[in-house]
């Protein structure tokens, strides 16, 4: 009797630690994203991790007339990282990204983790502004 309340119990434990990897460790999904970097900061109660918004180009809705921006939020856990895109907030930028099933609280709050910057540059456009100074 004690004998197969072990083994169930390792079997179960066992089991556990598996979903436990699969849920938060394991890599669902890489891929680029690129677009306008809206922000970037660093927040968190207990584990201070790096939170960032970009503003993908384009925009697509299922409703016909309506407007939405793509936006792709994300976490970073490399600081050094961070600091790189920190003096990016305006600027196109390409990431290369990892995606898992679950965030794990000292990764950050996003599924979505930052492994590498491939690009940082100046958006295109016009610089002028949209609306002249009027002088009179």
């Amino acid at each position: 009797m004690k004998k197969t309340l072990k083994i169930v119990l390792f079997i179960l434990v066992l089991v556990l630690a598996v979903l436990f990897w699969w849920r938060h460790y394991f890599v669902f999904g890489e891929g680029v994203k690129a677009g306008d970097l809206n922000f970037l900061v660093r927040k968190g109660y207990i584990f201070k991790t790096w939170e960032g918004r970009l503003i993908q180009t384009g925009f697509k809705t299922p409703t016909p007339g309506a407007i939405q921006s793509n936006e792709f939020e994300f976490s970073i856990t490399s600081d050094s990282l961070a600091h790189v895109l920190e003096r990016a907030s305006g600027k196109f930028v390409e990431l290369r990204y990892k995606e898992y099933i679950k965030p794990l609280p000292w990764r950050g709050m996003s599924q979505y983790v930052v492994t590498e910057v491939l690009e940082i540059k100046e958006p295109e456009g016009d610089k002028e502004t949209l609306v002249p100074y009027q002088a009179n």
